[in-house]
């Protein structure tokens, strides 16, 4: 059992008080003052030492020796029965004539209070293409725009930029290597997804990537027609994701979690576009210096499998 924080003994003084009474020979007064206790806590401890030993210089639980008003082991076997079949409290505590606090607390004994328990979230099927280029994950991140650093940076409440607008920025990462790029666009339609889509197909084929499917999720600047045109006229296949389920578009909805703490928060940046000018430089130290976990501390460029000749050209 846990001590008190203001104990003046915990086990291991009361032991050391019984072996200097019983081994040393030292009078009770005089270890007890050694200890910081009165003779009377210290023949408390050496008599529950003489009778049970060293078991007796624990605590003893307070829970009572009998609770007759504890609720039957019945009823709260039953309480549990109708909580399995996803029965809320207050029709449980009606059908057997509870309060509703009484089904709370046996429900929380049991580690039922929440019906998520009883609904557990299946564990996660993790995926990875095999070759660079079989799919590309795309996704679109709002962050504000200011003219100078606000309160998140000064911490005071009373710096605020009014009415700043919005900038976006636009993410792919491919899934085999995580090899990633990003733009900041000044809005999120239909034409600036189609730029996007373009740069981000040419900044790969640069470093030897050929893309062959993208994935996004059903926002309208993925499935409007100019986006779609520009996939069939490259052949690229077009996969969305199920609704309500960002998970299956992870890596990139992870890329965005760590572009937002390493790049766009990470600095006190004096305005937005000293933040968006920060991108390009943030991005090469990503892909070509940053440990990720998921490929064995190693960059993404890793991945590429590229020669000598081929590194030093795209890393100068």
């Amino acid at each position: 059992m846990n001590s008190h924080k203001n104990a003046r003994l915990t086990f291991e003084g009361r032991r050391i008080l019984v072996s200097r009474i019983i081994h040393e020979g030292l009078p009770v007064r005089e270890a007890a003052k050694a200890q910081g206790v009165s003779p009377r806590t210290a023949y408390k401890w050496l008599r529950r030492f003489r009778e049970e030993g060293e078991t007796g210089l624990y605590d003893y639980s307070s829970r009572p020796h009998r609770s007759p008003r504890r609720t039957p082991g019945e009823i709260r076997r039953q309480v549990v029965e109708l909580r399995r079949r996803r029965w809320p409290y207050h029709a449980i505590a009606f059908r057997l004539n509870l309060s509703k606090g009484t089904v709370g607390r046996i429900l929380r004994d049991e580690g039922l209070n929440r019906l998520s328990v009883l609904e557990p979230k299946p564990p996660p099927k993790r995926f990875e293409v095999k070759a660079p280029g079989v799919l590309l994950h795309l996704d679109t991140k709002k962050l504000a725009r200011f003219k100078r650093p606000g309160h998140r940076v000064t911490q005071n409440r009373k710096d605020r930029n009014r009415s700043p607008g919005w900038s976006y920025v636009f993410a792919a990462v491919d899934d085999h290597s995580r090899l990633a790029y990003g733009e900041t666009k000044d809005n999120e339609r239909k034409e600036q997804a189609a730029a996007f889509l373009l740069s981000a197909l040419r900044y790969y084929r640069r470093m030897g990537i050929r893309v062959r499917a993208v994935m996004t999720d059903n926002a309208r600047v993925f499935q409007s027609g100019r986006f779609q045109r520009v996939l069939r006229w490259l052949g690229i296949q077009h996969k969305t994701t199920p609704p309500y389920t960002p998970r299956v578009n992870g890596k990139v909805e992870r890329f965005i979690r760590t572009l937002l703490n390493e790049w766009a928060y990470a600095h006190a940046y004096p305005s937005s576009e000293a933040r968006d000018a920060y991108l390009p430089q943030w991005l090469h130290y990503y892909n070509w210096h940053r440990p990720h976990c998921s490929l064995g501390n190693q960059a993404p460029v890793s991945r590429l499998g590229l020669s000598v000749n081929n590194v030093v050209r795209l890393h100068s």
